[in-house]
């Protein structure tokens, strides 16, 4: 009894998460200028468009170049801080909840404050700054992955490795950050995913020029909203679906013996 008691209740979460989905994102493939049902004919217009019309083929481009950029300097940040967060020393839970605050402080609050600041600097309206803003959200996540990968890896290795010789900058390349690669993988997956559905901080430091797909999904939805929003949502969840399944199989290589190894088993 308990157990489908189990069942139905996660059938129903799932649904619920779901539903949602469920009634959207049939609509990117509708003929119709509206959203509406029932779909009177499917068409790929509408993923047509998101291609040849200038803003929205503009906004992912930029949705891209952005998303690289935080990848690539949230990954490296984030997890030089797990690396030298590592352990316990003095203010080290004070430090932590430092880099996890973007995690918990209202995003207007920090788009008013780096729109403020990005002007006075001179990077305001900039791929830079929009990177940089994304970088700040996104950090916390990498950390969070990194440092659960690291406190699975057995000291001792390290420890190992010192023993013979090996420098320390040596034993973080060659020992502590392959055997932390999942987590680096992970961190650097969600942080891209981060940096393309951010719409808030890039309404507040971003110009015409950096206008995302988050950005301009928003500002369609206010001035009209078109089936193309529907088309790009159905993109963001393919891309998220597909980021996702690149960490599990990521994940399962890692985890996969090597062949001598099961072969000695």
């Amino acid at each position: 009894m308990l157990r489908i008691a189990r069942i139905i209740f996660g059938a129903a979460a799932v649904l619920f998460l779901l539903a949602p989905l469920a009634a959207i994102l049939p609509m990117a493939f509708t003929s119709s200028v509206f959203l509406t049902y029932p779909i009177p004919d499917f068409s790929l217009r509408w993923f047509e468009e998101l291609f040849t019309a200038g803003a929205w083929r503009r906004s992912i481009i930029n949705s891209l170049i952005v998303g690289f950029g935080t990848t690539v300097l949230a990954t490296v940040l984030g997890t030089l801080a797990a690396v030298g967060l590592r352990g316990r020393f003095v203010l080290s839970g004070s430090v932590r909840t430092l880099f996890l605050l973007p995690m918990v402080v209202p995003a207007v609050v920090l788009g008013v404050g780096m729109q403020i600041l990005f002007a006075r600097i001179g990077i305001a309206s900039s791929y830079l700054g929009v990177i940089i803003a994304h970088t700040v959200l996104a950090v916390p996540f990498v950390l969070v992955s990194v440092t659960a990968s690291l406190d699975g890896i057995d000291r001792s290795v390290e420890r190992a490795a010192l023993s013979r010789g090996a420098t320390p900058p040596s034993v973080l390349l060659r020992e502590t950050l392959p055997l932390a690669a999942p987590g680096v993988i992970s961190g650097a997956v969600l942080a891209f995913a981060t940096s393309l559905d951010e719409v808030v901080l890039t309404l507040f430091v971003a110009g015409p020029n950096q206008r995302t797909l988050a950005r301009q999904m928003f500002s369609t939805i206010r001035e009209n909203i078109s089936p193309a929003i529907a088309a790009a949502a159905f993109l963001f969840i393919a891309g998220t679906i597909l980021l996702a399944l690149l960490v599990l199989l990521v994940r399962r290589r890692f985890k996969a013996p090597a062949p001598e190894t099961a072969a000695e088993a």
